[in-house]
């Protein structure tokens, strides 16, 4: 499984993950932040392989989900310090479909899951979430701190409710999850919420940055954030 992975540098001392085998509809960003000692690891993939190995990191790491939706926790129980926000705890701990949508992959709605399989033999009707209980619970404002640099955790509701984005202010930095990203923003699935979702363009527009980095797709511009919100704000305020 050591080649289900792929990695490259978007920013100084980040890396992003994806994972090519899977359904570009579940293919999302996963990225790893080297710290002074310590890593964040911002979101975990399906799950069908894991994770935690191909970070390659000896030391701490604080593991992240910007939310609770299958193509981002997938590998996030096999990690020890989890960090979510409190609106999608319970989801969290219990991997409920109306969640985490698992579903939605493991019955291949969206087509098939998976172009080829993690390892001989793999078959994707054993794979299931497992459970995940937050060893801390974050909201609006909370800050994690990496040593050399330091995230402020925003609330960003509307791609689902416990929605979060983690925005580095000194480097103008901000992991954004599904809040905002190239390509279709969904706001029709379960636990979504319009108003949500226009109250968070609304601020991201205004945000003061240079890089976005979000869920799925290529890193962003400022000017091409501000771009999607207002789009979406002109079509759907």
């Amino acid at each position: 499984m050591s080649d289900w992975f792929t990695a490259a540098p978007v920013a100084p001392g980040i890396l992003r993950r994806e994972e090519p085998a899977v359904h570009d509809f579940f293919r999302a960003n996963l990225y790893t932040v080297a710290g002074q000692g310590i890593t964040l690891q911002v979101d975990f993939g399906v799950g069908v392989a894991p994770l935690r190995p191909a970070l390659g990191q000896a030391g701490p790491v604080i593991a992240v989900a910007t939310h609770a939706h299958v193509d981002h926790i997938g590998g996030f129980a096999a990690f020890e310090d989890r960090a979510g926000h409190a609106a999608e705890a319970a989801t969290f701990a219990t991997m409920d479909e109306a969640g985490t949508l698992a579903s939605w992959f493991g019955e291949e709605k969206a087509g098939p899951s998976l172009a080829r399989l993690p390892s001989p033999g793999y078959r994707l009707a054993d794979w299931r979430l497992a459970p995940a209980p937050l060893a801390r619970v974050l909201a609006e404002g909370d800050v994690i701190d990496l040593g050399c640099r330091r995230f402020r955790v925003l609330h960003l509701p509307g791609h689902s409710p416990g929605s979060i984005g983690l925005l580095d202010e000194a480097a103008g930095v901000l992991l954004a999850g599904d809040a905002i990203y190239e390509g279709g923003l969904v706001d029709d699935i379960p636990g979504a919420s319009i108003p949500d979702y226009l109250a968070t363009m609304d601020r991201l527009r205004r945000l003061d940055l240079a890089l976005v980095l979000g869920g799925h797709g290529a890193p962003l511009t400022r000017a091409r954030m501000v771009t999607i919100a207002e789009d979406y704000l002109r079509r759907r305020g």
